[in-house]
């Protein structure tokens, strides 16, 4: 039933029970009622059971400690004979398809499994607990790649992340202490944004008195679009209309202006919120489906859900900082988080050249307009832009946020957004005495493409962290972007 063309050289290489014994996992994560395993170390006479994976019913596995060397193996489902077809195969004389194990180096390699073995495959991404590396054989010699992540380990972390998450609720988010500030619907457009300026939030929830509910929430977005009207030739609010025009009446006109339009900045007629019974996984869930940054957790003892309590503003961030906590002393339990980024399908990346199916990322220069900055910041509905020089080395970040800035004694009606550069937008919130000066980088959270993705998500846990620059080492050239939705969509998928 087997093909043993290249078994005969590992008739002594089976299951070992001395020291020199290499602990090996294999992992079935296809589903199934009975998985068993067998293969070259068992002489393919013993059947060896396979264990669901705790929390993941579908995926099995088993460890053995076999001796160094090649092995060749196959799965039994059900009464069924399998192979992983994501994992390095090997077929024999007589068509019999097996799957490939290298546990370490070996002096036969090169004999076992030269580039003239019939069926072998050029190269092999092999899956092991300790040792997981891309392997090619060329002229018979190996050469290692950059380590990658399999399928099954992938999809066991993310089945571990989600019964983590399921297992929380909004309480396991609210802080031990902290305030959360709310604005009155009919308090003028001017002195919201003042507000939200100088208690340094980035969003506050609208509460509207007559209704006894919460109604929306107040963001930089708002405050981008006004500007936009603002400069807009024939607008109807001048700048006089923002000390008298209230939250209300822009909201409605913003719902007149853009509720019918697509994409991500189209207003909701609903308040996209959370109740503190929910799991944290549902409350993501809400967060990464409705295109939020965040979503007000709220409790009312009143039938109809008047009148209700503002608990926390729940965040993605906040979110992944309980995961980061939970799983940081235990990263075994998560394969994944030792990883370095480069190896894992997650964020957006400068194309490769002469990739036609590339999309550029969207960059600023310094001295691009406000005017321009803020059209690309709605047009890519993203939270923030990279800042770079001529060689698109990081300098700094722009994000929507910073635009309250121009809140501070108004300074949004003495400027034109066309003539206003980023730099001197980011001056405006920079402090004069700062010996760093405007570029000192420490706004900008960076990683490199070798870094882990446990760090990555450290980084973005941070409270107002929305996106992480992956940059060239010493160039500080932009190479990629990750975001916390990135991650959660990475993770949650």
């Amino acid at each position: 039933m087997f093909s043993h063309g290249a078994d005969s050289a590992h008739d002594a290489a089976g299951v070992s029970t001395g020291a020199s014994g290499v602990p090996t996992r294999f992992v079935w994560p296809y589903g199934g009622k009975r998985v068993y395993l067998t293969g070259s170390f068992t002489r393919w006479t013993e059947h060896l059971p396979m264990s669901p994976v705790e929390g993941c019913p579908t995926v099995f596995q088993a460890i053995c400690s076999l001796s160094p060397g090649i092995h060749q193996y196959k799965f039994c489902v059900d009464g069924e004979w399998r192979h992983d077809e994501r994992q390095p195969t090997i077929t024999g004389d007589y068509g019999v398809v097996n799957t490939l194990c290298l546990t370490r180096d070996f002096d036969q390699i090169s004999t076992i499994l030269s580039p003239s073995t019939p069926g072998s495959r050029m190269n092999m991404d092999v899956d092991n607990d300790n040792f997981q590396r891309t392997v090619s054989l060329s002229d018979g010699v190996i050469q290692e790649g950059p380590q990658r992540i399999s399928e099954a380990a992938i999809q066991i972390s993310r089945c571990r992340v989600s019964d983590f998450l399921n297992g929380q609720t909004g309480y396991d988010l609210l802080p031990d202490s902290g305030k959360v500030i709310a604005l009155d619907v009919n308090l003028p457009v001017k002195q919201s944004f003042h507000i939200l300026h100088e208690q340094g939030i980035p969003v506050a929830p609208l509460w509207d008195s007559f209704r006894g509910q919460f109604v929306g929430l107040l963001s930089p977005l708002d405050f981008i679009l006004i500007l936009r009207e603002l400069e807009t030739h024939g607008s109807n609010l001048t700048e006089e209309q923002l000390e008298t025009h209230t939250i209300s009446a822009w909201k409605e006109a913003k719902r007149q202006t853009y509720g019918r339009n697509e994409g991500p900045w189209r207003t909701n007629h609903h308040l996209v919120h959370a109740t503190p019974y929910e799991s944290m996984r549902e409350i993501a869930m809400k967060i990464l489906q409705n295109g939020v940054s965040t979503v007000p957790v709220m409790f009312s003892s009143s039938p109809d859900g008047s009148y209700p309590q503002l608990l926390h503003l729940a965040s993605l961030s906040g979110i992944l900082k309980c995961i980061c906590r939970y799983f940081k002393n235990s990263t075994g339990n998560l394969p994944i988080l030792n990883q370095p980024v480069c190896t894992i399908p997650l964020g957006t990346w400068v194309p490769k050249i002469g990739d036609p199916n590339g999309r550029p990322l969207a960059m600023l220069r310094p001295n691009t307009s406000l005017s321009a900055a803020l059209n690309l910041l709605v047009q890519a509905g993203v939270s923030s832009i990279p800042i770079v020089d001529d060689n698109d080395s990081l300098l700094d970040t722009y994000s929507r946020s910073d635009i309250t800035a121009l809140a501070k004694d108004k300074v949004y009606t003495h400027i034109r957004l066309d003539e206003m550069t980023i730099h001197q937008a980011l001056q405006l919130g920079q402090d004069a005495n700062s010996p760093f000066g405007f570029f000192n980088g420490q706004r900008c959270q960076m990683c490199l493409r070798s870094d882990t993705l446990l760090k990555v998500m450290e980084r973005l846990a941070n409270p107002g962290v929305r996106r992480v620059f992956i940059v060239e080492a010493g160039s500080k050239r932009v190479e990629g972007i990750i975001s916390l939705s990135d991650i959660f969509k990475f993770l949650l998928s």
